[in-house]
């Protein structure tokens, strides 16, 4: 298994568990972060090594990736697996899927490519490189039905651990903050290239809401060590220590259950938001020659999973230029002020968690369990059923 960032680490975690009450015997290696290793997985390397993001930052660590990538082959090939389970990171698991499948080795991609976001001609890529695709949202396997790809709609793992109520009181009690203190949670992103654009970002549009906002809190939750100081020396160096902000050794959960509005980096973190029914505001820089390329090539207006999902603007987006502190402090200040929009955003997000709750990872586990035993997949697991 090969799993990239924060995210897809989750993900393979739900995974190996579901295969592991099924194959107790199962052996797992290969990149995963700690929540993989934590439900049984031999990590030879850490997801942090692949957690790059935007071109220019992919060809700045473009040979330490291959170099992992390239010894992972070769190890494969020379030990071959009974099934290889790329998680997300496309870039880096298709190319070894297609190098594994056409050598024999059965190959399950787990989360689609954004073939609907950008980049649409991979599909024929894809049909190469995966014997079966295992798809988080309910559009997905339509797209590679027409490419002849053999794929599964196994519904979103958050849906299933989120409640679909979830109790604020007993979240913020978790924290130790005041029941009716106005809480923002700011989600600057798990990797550190995306903190590298967003911190400044997300620290100066703090400083503006603690002027509006005098008694709010700020949560933020970062996932590693290495984010945590980097956002720390960015505190210091701006002169913004003294703010009401308190820095969170993961617990994102609990920061956006405990909060009225959220603030985040576009990624799974909007999904989260969502399925915690918080409004929120999405933004997302990166430097300016990915900024470029990827207007180019994208297909669709939004980037935040909530707006792709509904096909439609229901929560603001800003994106590089746009995202500055200003517009961020005005729109987080609109969406606590307003029960009209928080009342629909709950009743959508609400229809959304519902769509998404499939319970995931023992769906995924029926899709991957006959590679292993050599069987068919059962129909009642195909193509979104």
């Amino acid at each position: 298994m090969v799993a990239g960032e924060a995210s897809g680490d989750l993900l393979g975690s739900y995974l190996i568990e579901a295969l592991t009450h099924h194959m107790p015997a199962a052996r797992f290696f290969g990149i995963g972060g700690p929540k993989m290793e934590a439900a049984g997985m031999s990590v030879d390397w850490p997801a942090e090594k692949l957690a790059v993001r935007g071109y220019v930052e992919v060809l700045r660590h473009y040979r330490g990736i291959s170099r992992i990538r390239r010894a992972l082959l070769k190890r494969l090939l020379a030990d071959p697996p009974d099934v290889f389970i790329g998680v997300d990171a496309p870039d880096f698991n298709l190319w070894l899927e297609t190098r594994l499948k056409a050598s024999g080795v059965s190959t399950v991609h787990f989360v689609s490519p954004s073939l609907w976001a950008w980049r649409g001609g991979r599909i024929r890529h894809i049909s190469r490189a995966v014997d079966r695709i295992l798809c988080l949202f309910p559009f997905e396997p339509a797209i590679y039905a027409r490419a002849g790809i053999e794929a599964h709609f196994v519904g979103h793992p958050l849906a299933d651990v989120i409640p679909l109520e979830p109790n604020q009181e007993v979240f913020r009690e978790r924290l130790n903050l005041p029941q009716d203190a106005l809480v923002f949670a700011l989600l600057p992103g798990s990797r550190q290239s995306e903190l590298q654009y967003l911190a400044e970002t997300f620290i100066e549009t703090a400083k503006l809401l603690h002027q509006r906002f005098p008694q709010a809190r700020m949560l933020v939750p970062l996932v590693s060590r290495e984010t945590r100081t980097q956002f720390e020396n960015e505190l210091w160096r701006l002169g913004a220590q003294e703010l009401p902000v308190t820095l969170l050794f993961g617990h994102a959960h609990d920061a956006i259950a405990s909060a009225d509005a959220v603030l985040v980096a576009s990624g799974t973190a909007t999904l989260e938001a969502a399925l915690f029914k918080k409004p929120m505001v999405i933004c997302y820089k990166m430097s300016p020659w990915s900024w470029q390329m990827m207007r180019r090539i994208r297909y669709q207006p939004w980037v935040g999973l909530p707006n792709i999902l509904a096909g439609r603007f229901v929560v603001p987006e800003f994106l590089q230029d746009d995202a500055n502190p200003e517009n961020l402090c005005q729109a987080l200040g609109n969406l606590v002020g307003d029960q009209l929009i928080r009342k629909r955003l709950h009743g959508l997000f609400s229809a959304m968690h519902l769509e998404l709750r499939q319970n995931t990872a023992e769906r995924a586990a029926q899709v991957v369990l006959p590679v292993l035993r050599h069987e068919p997949v059962p129909d009642a697991a195909h193509a979104g059923a």
